[in-house]
């Protein structure tokens, strides 16, 4: 039977220190409209999508940070507009913000929303790029290991619009983990906001590079685990520092289905066949049919990167067998009676 949802990228354009809560959810608001005026049901928002993105500043009153970045509660007075425009409209959306909690952690947080309001799921995340140490002779910071905390939620999925969907943020498209884990629960939709700087903090890279590779690891890991993807950006010049758009809709066949041409608010939409990505995990990607976890276990026992060619590996083993072997023809000797 087929399924069909119309999703769309609800790209954001700049968002400066100087700009308040409310005239963000104003802009959001206005572009949820326009996704419902093209048949929208559900609309993806980006990361930190409230307020500027405040980790490229090293501030050392936390105080004040959590008052004007964070969100202590989602909808809050200044957000309740988006919620309530969604509600009357029917939309189901996914958005990103700066989470406080009760307990004062901190973490870099997306939600899933019903079209009748209701708080879906929740997503902490996972991969944190950059620093936690202030770098005073870099062009900008990228301090979210200083502001936030890894998430400790997992990866998830939710029964949401007649569809399986996931969620994910901004770093987390780097790593194919992330998607993998999404996948083998049964994602049919992964949902991601980013924020990405133009210019890369750490070694010399030429923006069009960091926009190829941004959209091949959309369309790779779309296609390898049979997933709809909708990836969406905060872009433009904030307070003068660049962050790139192409925010995108990658069919699970790794196809771009929709891509946006500007860094303002832009929204691009699709009617996306759910049944593609079904099909896919049961020819391509069956991972009951194909997957042989057991040769993967590396990938969760180890974090980092270490030079282990086979042949050492094997070297090393045999030795360490025959030292064994020694030592028990020895015991052997020794016990054997006279």
């Amino acid at each position: 039977m087929s399924r069909h949802l119309k999703i769309a990228a609800a790209q954001l354009g700049p968002l400066n220190r100087s700009d308040t809560r409310a005239a963000a959810t104003q802009r959001l608001v206005n572009l949820l409209r326009e996704a419902h005026a093209m048949g929208a049901k559900f609309v993806v928002f980006p990361e930190l999508a409230f307020t500027t993105f405040f980790p490229r500043w090293w501030m050392e009153d936390q105080a004040e940070v959590d008052a004007r970045f964070f969100e202590k509660s989602v909808p809050s007075k200044e957000t309740q507009p988006l919620f309530d425009e969604a509600k009357k409209l029917g939309i189901g959306f996914y958005i990103g913000y700066a989470e406080l909690t009760p307990d004062n952690h901190r973490y870099n947080a997306a939600i899933l929303v019903a079209p009748d309001g209701r708080l879906v799921g929740k997503y902490r995340k996972v991969h944190l790029p950059g620093h936690a140490d202030h770098k005073p002779k870099a062009a900008f910071q990228h301090l979210e290991k200083k502001y936030f905390e890894v998430g400790d939620l997992g990866f998830r999925v939710w029964r949401y619009m007649d569809t399986i969907t996931g969620m994910l943020i901004c770093n987390d498209r780097r790593w194919p983990e992330a998607f993998r884990v999404l996948a083998l629960q049964g994602a049919e939709i992964v949902a991601l906001g980013f924020n990405t700087p133009t210019e890369n903090l750490h070694y010399p890279e030429p923006p069009a590079l960091r926009v190829h590779h941004h959209l091949i690891m959309a369309q790779s890991m779309a296609f390898q685990n049979a997933t709809w993807l909708i990836e969406t950006a905060k872009c433009g010049y904030e307070d003068g520092f660049r962050m790139f758009g192409h925010s995108v809709i990658v069919a699970p066949t790794g196809e771009i289905a929709v891509k946006s041409q500007t860094e303002e608010d832009e929204v691009v939409c699709t009617n996306a066949d759910i049944e593609m990505a079904a099909n896919l995990k049961r020819t391509m990607f069956n991972f009951a049919a194909h997957r042989r976890p057991e040769h993967y276990r590396l990938i969760v026992e180890r974090v980092g990167a270490e030079v282990t060619p086979w042949r050492s590996t094997m070297r090393a083993k045999r030795a360490r067998s025959r030292a064994a072997g020694s030592s028990m023809c020895w015991w052997i000797r020794r016990t054997r009676p006279r």
